[in-house]
């Protein structure tokens, strides 16, 4: 059971590097400065991961890391954290910040989210 439980796991971190890369790259398109890198070295089936950055205007910046070690969401504004959030609470606040850019682009607003 843990074994698929782990596999399970690895498979969720793999979908979300993936996803994290298109919506860099979609935000980018968009005008929003947003980079993800990689954590993989390609060859090791352990060690997936992703560390994804936007700069959502005012200088609000949120991070978003996913390893095989865990997930985390951190917002901060000014160099100051403002919010942590880690695991399904980390997945939730990036489709928040993905619904509010989407629905700001629906309406040909400016980039910028609004904080907390």
């Amino acid at each position: 059971m843990f074994s698929r439980l782990a596999d399970q796991y690895r498979s969720v971190v793999k979908d979300l590097v993936m996803s994290l890369h298109a919506l860099a790259s979609s935000l980018q398109k968009q005008g929003i400065v947003a980079t993800c890198y990689s954590c993989n070295d390609g060859h090791s089936p352990d060690g997936n991961g992703a560390s994804f950055v936007a700069e959502l205007g005012d200088q609000h910046l949120v991070r978003f890391l996913v390893s095989d070690f865990g997930i985390s969401w951190v917002e901060s504004r000014n160099g100051r954290e403002l919010v942590k959030f880690e695991g399904a609470e980390a997945i939730q606040e990036l489709q928040r910040i993905v619904t509010s850019i989407q629905e700001r682009s629906a309406m040909g607003s400016t980039p910028e989210i609004a904080s907390r």
